[in-house]
């Protein structure tokens, strides 16, 4: 399963610790960010992904966060 998320991740060592914090939570999925993409895309594969989660993590660390259409 895989869910890609619109966030508003600028700076590549906030990328890093919105990683390392993910994987605390969601251990064995492979996680990644793309800071080029013009909507700093959180891309998520994991056999399970609870999306609302993810959303609620990546806000109570200041970060915007939508599941990307």
């Amino acid at each position: 399963m895989i869910e890609v998320f619109k966030t508003n991740v600028q700076k590549a060592a906030q990328s890093r610790l919105m990683i390392k914090m993910l994987k605390v939570h969601f251990p064995a999925s492979q996680i990644n960010f793309d800071l080029e993409d013009s909507d700093k895309v959180l891309r998520i594969e994991s056999k399970e992904i609870c999306a609302q989660r993810i959303i609620e993590l990546l806000k109570l660390n200041g970060h915007y966060c939508a599941i990307l259409d």
